[in-house]
Parts: structure tokens; sequence; C-alpha cells
């Protein structure tokens, strides 16, 4: 079976760029599939390790524009003949092949007052592309396919969830290089941990009320973003992670985190109790008072925070890249039987 897969989105940082790495290397293992890999970016050239990967200097703007709205060249130009294509979050090229895509997350639909304009026009023309041609749609929580079933005319048959995972290099690190990492960035000893974000989903200003009393370092603020290669360090580093958002797709760091044996404290909105089942604490995100008593009982008693870490390590054990794959060639198996 020949598989085209979309990695262009593994020119970016973040969670869509996560699972597009880790499922393209996995599905790559499966030797019943042919993988051929569609990227494209302007500036960054493809510096992966994937075979099989064609790459193309195409401008994100005329992209989008070719594939989603003239829709006169068909993937297979660029990358040759298909059973499958798996599409990104972002591009819906024509294609002869059966159509699969991803929905990581529904926020440019559903809330679109956090995303720019463009980035809502985009993903609004895109879903009418899916609607009319998708034959399977992967959501990565029951959440996302809960909240894509409310916003479009998707049936719920055509709806497979299929759940991420934290990477196996996020994991307990040693202490004397989480030493090293605190000093280079100048961090404290205790620190509480919260990821920023673009806008209010990261309910920042809510984490900083709530966490006043303790340090709190804010990835992408107090710290530059890191590579992935360097958070399971800064995972490690932090006494607890606070994440409280007002909507996840998924929410990877939550797993992330408990994986590196950090504790967990998120929301009780959308994905969040799908993925942190019952080793996080969770908060209504909108209630300050509520959001401190549980940050004061991780911080401050050694054997709650225990309980949290060692469920944590428990609740990891639930989700695999490797799951991820076998559960999308399925999906791609039954779509040409």
């Amino acid at each position: 079976m020949k598989v085209g897969f979309d990695i262009s989105q593994t020119a970016h940082h973040g969670g869509v760029a996560t699972y597009t790495k880790n499922l393209a290397q996995e599905l790559s293992s499966l030797a019943d599939l042919q993988m051929v890999f569609f990227y494209t970016s302007l500036r960054k050239s493809y510096k992966g390790n994937l075979k099989g990967v064609k790459s193309f200097k195409i401008p994100p703007t005329l992209a989008e524009i070719l594939f989603n709205r003239l829709r006169v060249i068909p993937i297979e130009k660029f990358i040759g003949p298909l059973d499958i294509f798996h599409s990104s979050d972002w591009l819906q090229p024509k294609t002869k092949a059966k159509k699969v895509t991803t929905y990581h997350d529904v926020i440019p639909l559903k809330y679109p007052q956090w995303s720019h304009p463009k980035v809502v026009a985009v993903h609004k023309r895109r879903l009418q592309l899916v609607e009319k041609e998708i034959d399977i749609v992967i959501t990565v929580s029951e959440a996302t396919k809960k909240d894509l079933m409310e916003i479009s005319q998707i049936p719920n048959e055509k709806i497979i969830v299929v759940y991420e995972a934290a990477g196996e290099h996020f994991q307990p690190q040693n202490e004397k290089e989480i030493k090293e990492f605190r000093s280079k960035y100048h961090l404290p000893k205790e620190f509480v941990l919260a990821i920023g974000g673009v806008g209010e989903r990261r309910n920042l200003e809510r984490v900083k009320e709530a966490a006043k009393e303790y340090n709190l370092v804010i990835s992408g603020q107090d710290l530059p973003y890191l590579s992935d290669d360097q958070m399971p360090l800064l995972y490690s580093a932090a006494k607890v992670l606070l994440y409280p958002s007002f909507y996840e797709g998924f929410g990877l760091p939550i797993l992330e985190a408990m994986a590196c044996g950090t504790a967990v404290i998120t929301s009780n909105l959308s994905s969040m109790p799908e993925v942190g089942g019952e080793a996080a604490f969770y908060v209504d995100p909108e209630d300050v008072e509520d959001i401190k008593k549980k940050l004061k009982a991780a911080m401050n008693d050694k054997q709650i925070r225990d309980d949290m870490i060692d469920k944590g390590f428990q609740q990891v054990k639930k989700f695999s890249w490797k799951r991820c794959a076998h559960q999308t060639a399925s999906v791609y198996r039954d779509l040409v039987r």
C-alpha cells in the first residue's frame, strides 16, 4: 500500500509538529506500508531522517492557494500515484487516492477570537473540503471528536479517535544534568512550570495570580521556547506543571511532564481529563482559588505529590506512538479493502 503523508508541519514547533514527526517515524517501520512524505517550506529545508521525503520550496500562503483554493494540480504531481493520502491540518490537496486527515483541535473554528482572522479563514475553507471529500477523519481525543461534530457536518462514523503520546525521551533526568540545566537558564531550585502560548487560551493571568507565592517559570516567556530534546530537563527540573488551559485538542505537556516524574495540575475541561486520567489534579480554570488550593497541596505535601507522580508514570503507559501508528495504519488498510 502506497501512502502519501504531508509532513510540512514539522517545519514548525508545537503539538502538531510533534505528532507529525513521531507518527511519520513509526509508520515508516511498518512493513506493509510504502511511505512517501510531502514536505513544503520556503525557508526551512527538511532536516529529519525519514526516507522517501519529497521536498518543495513553496511558501505556505502560496501552498494554501494552490491546494485549498485553485486545486488544479493533484498531490500526485508532486509525490506520484498513491493508495492513501494523509493530509495535514492546513492543506487539503486534490487527489485520486483515498483521503485521511487529522484534526488536532478546532480552535480556529470554535474559538475564532483566539486565532488570527487569516488562520480562521484557512480553516473554514479547509473544513468545507474535508466535509465534501475526506473518507476518514482522525481526531486526537474524544473531546476533539465531539467538538468537530458540533461545528461540522462530518458524521460520527467517519471520525476515529487515535491518541497521541509522549516521546520515549521524556523520562526522569539525572540530577547532575538537571543542576547544569538550572544553572544555564538561571532557574530556581524549586519552581512551578507553566507553558506559554499566544492569546488567552493558556490562562496565564490566572496562573500568575494563583502561583504568586511560589517561583513561577513560564516557558516561552521567562525562558525561550526550548528544543524538544531539552524539554525533559525542563519538566524534570520543575516541581509541578500548572496547566489550567481553557482548551486543548489533546494536551501533550500533561503526558510529557508525567513521564518525567512531574506532578500535573490541569483543567477539568475538553481533552485534559482524558489525557490525565486519575493521575492529575483538576481545577476550574476560571477559579483562581481552586487553582491556588490544588497548587498548595501539590507543592507543599510530599506524600500527595509522590502519589501524583506514581500515578502519572502509570498513566503514561496507556499511550504510545507505536500504538498510534498501528491504529492509523488500520485506518488506511480498512479504506483500501
